[in-house]
C-alpha cells in the first residue's frame, strides 16, 4: 500500500522558489520539478498534493496554446475536458488539448499527488508565483473566490496572463470587467 506524502501544514514557511503553497485559499501545495529555465520554455512540471474534498477547483478555462496534462500518482483525480468528468486513478495521465476547456477537483476522502505538466511552458510559473503572493498577502483569500475584493484580485491575475489562462465559467467577459473595475479602484497585484 502505497502513502501520499503529507504536505506541510498551511503557514508553514516556503522552503524554496520551488515550492509553491495555495493555503490557506486552496488545499493544495506544489514542488516544482522541472522549471521553464530548466526546459528551455518547453514545458512546466510541477507535482501536486491536492487535499481531500477540493471539491471546487479551478475555475473552467483554457489554457489558448497549450496543453495540460495530469499524472496520477497517488489517490483518485476528478478531471474534466470539454465538459466530460472521469476520475484517474493512480497511474492514469489524461491531457486537455490547447484550447479545449477543462477543470479538476478531489472529492474524495484522501490526498491526491500528481505531476502536472503545461506545454509549452509560456509564463505559467510566473503566473502560479503570482498566485501564491496573492493568497500569502491575503489579497485573494480563497480560490474560487468567495468575496468581491478576492474576485477583483483574482480577475487582475488571470487576465495578466491572457496567453497562459482564460476562464470559461464564470465567462471571461466578467473576470474582464472585474480586472478593469480593480484597475480604476487602484488595486494593484504588486506588494
Amino acid at each position: 500500500m502505497s502513502v501520499v506524502e503529507e504536505p506541510p501544514p498551511p503557514g508553514a514557511e516556503q522552503v524554496s522558489a520551488r515550492d509553491l503553497d495555495f493555503h490557506p485559499g486552496m488545499d493544495m501545495r506544489w514542488e516544482i520539478t522541472r522549471s521553464t529555465a530548466e526546459t528551455g520554455g518547453e514545458l512546466f512540471e510541477a507535482t501536486n498534493w491536492i487535499g481531500p474534498g477540493m471539491t471546487s477547483g479551478p475555475p473552467l478555462h483554457v489554457h489558448p496554446t497549450s496543453e495540460d496534462t495530469f499524472e496520477v500518482l497517488e489517490g483518485e483525480l476528478d478531471f474534466c475536458v470539454d465538459g466530460n468528468w472521469s476520475t484517474l486513478q493512480a497511474g492514469a495521465t489524461a491531457t486537455a488539448p490547447a484550447g479545449v476547456p477543462h477543470t479538476l477537483r478531489n472529492s474524495t476522502g484522501k490526498p491526491v499527488r500528481a505531476v502536472n505538466i503545461h506545454r509549452p511552458a509560456l509564463r505559467f510559473e510566473a503566473f502560479f508565483h503570482e498566485m501564491q503572493s496573492l493568497l500569502e498577502q491575503g489579497k485573494i483569500k480563497a480560490l474560487p473566490p468567495k468575496d468581491p475584493r478576492s474576485a477583483i484580485y483574482a480577475a487582475l491575475l488571470f487576465t495578466k496572463y491572457p496567453d497562459e489562462i482564460v476562464v470559461k465559467k464564470p465567462p471571461n467577459a466578467v473576470f474582464k470587467a472585474l480586472a478593469g473595475l480593480g484597475k480604476a479602484l487602484g488595486f494593484k497585484l504588486e506588494a
